[in-house]
Parts: C-alpha cells; sequence; structure tokens
C-alpha cells in the first residue's frame, strides 16, 4: 500500500465532498434535526393525563379523592361530566384519556367499614398507554384508601398494624427515570447508523454513474487504497457528527453523562467503521446510487431502530428476533452507549460488545474490499 496514493485519493474524495456543498450541508445539519426530533418526539413519560370525572355522591369524601388525581403530575382533571353517556362521548371523542365514576353510596360504604369500588375507563387504543393510567390511577386510590384506613382504626381507638413487609426501591443509573435519558443514547446509535451507511453507499455507485470509473481503473490505485481513500474523510465527518450528537444529548436534553469521553470516541470509531465499510460494500454490489441509497436505508434504518434496543427492550422479543438481533452492530452500539452515558462503564466493562463490533468490522471491511475490483464490467 503506497501512503501517497492513499492520500491523493482521500484528496480526490474530499474535494468531491466540498463540491456538492449540498450533501455536505445534509450530513452535518440532519444528525442535528433527527436528534431534536427523536429526543423531543419519542417520548415514554406519560404525565398530564385528561381526565374527566363524573361524581354521582358529590360527598365531602369524593372531592378529597379527587384532589388526590389534581395533586398527581400524572394527571390533569379536564372537567366534570353530567351523566355517563357524556363521560362515554368525551372518552370517544379523545377529549379525555381516562374517565372516573364514583358511586352514589361512596362514603356511605366507607363510613361503615364496607369495600367501596371507584371505576376508571381508561383509552385502550394504545394498551401501553392504557396500562401506564392504570398503574397511575391505583397508585392513587391505593394511597387514598391506605389513608381512610388509618382514619378508620383511629376512630375505633384501634392502633395502626405495621405491615410485616415492604418494598423499599431505589433507582439507579436514571434516578429521575426520565424517558430522554434511556432514548437520547439510543438516538445517537441510529443517527450514525442512517448518516454514515448512506452516504458512503453513494461513493462507488457515483463512479460509474458519472462515468469516472474508467479513469480510476485506469490509474495505478490499489483497490484497498481506493477503499480507504473515499472512507477516511466520511470517517472524519461521522467522528464530527458524533461530537455534535453527544454535544446536543448531555446541553440540550440534560442527560446524565457519568463516562469518559475517550472511552466513548473509542467505540464511536469502531461503530463508525463497520456502518462505513457496509455502505461500502453496498455501494460496490449495487452500482446505482438510487439502489445503494435505498438497500443502505433498509439495512440500517430499519434494523438500528427496531432491533438495537433503542425503543424496543430486546428481552420482550419473540426467542427467533432475540437471536437474529445478535447480527445487527447497532444492537452493540446502542448497549454502550448506555453503559458510557448513564453507567460510567469502562472499556473493560464493555468487551461483551466491543468484540462483536471488531469481528463485524474485520468481515465487512474483507467484504468490501473483496467486493471492490478495478475491472470493467
Amino acid at each position: 500500500m503506497s501512503v501517497h496514493r492513499f492520500l491523493a485519493m482521500a484528496r480526490k474524495e474530499i474535494v468531491q465532498i466540498v463540491r456538492d456543498w449540498r450533501s455536505l450541508v445534509i450530513v452535518l445539519v440532519m444528525p442535528v434535526v433527527m436528534m431534536l426530533l427523536f429526543g423531543y418526539g419519542v417520548s415514554l413519560d406519560v404525565k398530564h393525563i385528561p381526565v374527566l370525572v363524573l361524581d354521582r355522591e358529590g360527598s365531602q369524601q369524593s372531592q378529597d379523592l379527587l384532589k388526590r388525581f389534581q395533586a398527581s403530575e400524572y394527571f390533569r382533571v379536564v372537567g366534570v361530566a353530567r351523566d355517563y353517556a357524556e363521560l362515554v362521548a368525551a372518552i370517544d371523542s379523545g377529549r379525555c384519556r381516562m374517565g372516573l365514576v364514583i358511586p352514589h353510596d361512596f362514603s356511605q360504604r366507607l363510613a361503615t367499614g364496607q369495600p367501596a369500588a371507584v371505576q376508571a375507563l381508561v383509552d385502550a387504543a394504545d394498551d401501553n398507554t392504557a396500562n401506564v393510567v392504570f398503574n397511575y390511577a391505583e397508585g392513587v386510590v391505593r394511597g387514598f384508601s391506605q389513608e381512610l384506613q388509618l382514619e378508620f382504626l383511629q376512630r375505633r381507638g384501634q392502633k395502626q398494624m405495621q405491615a410485616p413487609l415492604s418494598l423499599e426501591a431505589r433507582t439507579w443509573y436514571n434516578e429521575d427515570l426520565r424517558s430522554s435519558a434511556f432514548i437520547v443514547p439510543g438516538v445517537l446509535a441510529l443517527v450514525m447508523a442512517v448518516i454514515a451507511g448512506f452516504v458512503t453507499s453513494l461513493t462507488i455507485a457515483r463512479e460509474w454513474e458519472r462515468g469516472t470509473m474508467e479513469q480510476l481503473v485506469s490509474t495505478p490505485v490499489k483497490p484497498l487504497e481506493v477503499m480507504l481513500g473515499k472512507l477516511v474523510p466520511y470517517f472524519a465527518i461521522g467522528m464530527i457528527d458524533t461530537a455534535i450528537c453527544v454535544a446536543i444529548g448531555i446541553l440540550w436534553f440534560e442527560v446524565p453523562f457519568r463516562g469518559h469521553l475517550p472511552t466513548l470516541f473509542v467505540c464511536s470509531a469502531l461503530f463508525l467503521i463497520v456502518v462505513l465499510s457496509q455502505g461500502f460494500f453496498i455501494s460496490v454490489v449495487a452500482k446505482s446510487q438510487l439502489a445503494a441509497s435505498q438497500a443502505a436505508l433498509l439495512s440500517t434504518f430499519l434494523p438500528s431502530f427496531l432491533l438495537s434496543g433503542f425503543l424496543f427492550s430486546i428481552e420482550n422479543m419473540p426467542r427467533p428476533i432475540q437471536v437474529f438481533t445478535h447480527i445487527v452492530p447497532a444492537r452493540y452500539y446502542v448497549s454502550i452507549l448506555k453503559g458510557v452515558f448513564l453507567k460510567g462503564s469502562a472499556i473493560d466493562f464493555l468487551l461483551a460488545e466491543l468484540i462483536p463490533l471488531g469481528i463485524f468490522s474485520l468481515v465487512l471491511a474483507t467484504l468490501a474490499t473483496r467486493a471492490f475490483q478495478k475491472r470493467l464490467s
């Protein structure tokens, strides 16, 4: 391998990138746009759920229960229904996500020590949100019920019985349970996979479509020098995009960063090598910018979005899909990002993810080099 020929090839690719300034702007601006869109648009936090109330009794105790819902950050009482039909119509129209029905004998049953049922009607068109709403509502009612039990025992002159077993929960790594701390690091993997795979998938295909492949074949530049010369400039751009996305995650979304930047950038560089080699291989095989771009998006965006653990837990997927995720490079990079950002993991704790990425980089780089031959066909 000649360093002089490699630098000449890299210089040629840099000139091509600078001339096509629109693509350069897209490559630098698109990560910012994707970070903002996914950071704000994808949220697992369910708060300020609109609730419509049908209070059939209107007693002091029923009002105390409603005040519990109003005081919760998870609920927002939007009004009071006159009858059951109005409550159902409000749920159907989307005016509220939950309807709360308090029976007419609510306080009477509580005063006599009998169980009183409060009905919660939840819009379950989104089943995940519905489960969350039910859990929040149960928590509010449970707290109110414990307070009533204490008052009932005190009125009878009995002491409160302490529960023999209690659970004291502590959350690690994401103490505030913010979904942005879980999502934003995964967005970085998604952005790097899409941008790096897309831009490199056009490198060789562009040479074929513009008719410059004949000139490239006539030069003494070797296939490995062509590959490295074309990928190194995009590797530099990818590292710049990584730095921009990390800065947005830490400074804008305030995601806690407990690791070390050198560890993060070393791991990111390895993942970039994998994605760049994959994009180059697609470009060599496709020989068409349209086909190459479609293949790159199909092989990077969908697996990174669905099968990397970025948004959907891999443990909850069917067993065959779990096995398939092991050949998705973004799976390992997402795990690395969450470990470095939230846990402060060092490199020696990330070997289980770095080793597969190293294998992917060797395999894809070898395939890309062997696939590219300096001949017209």
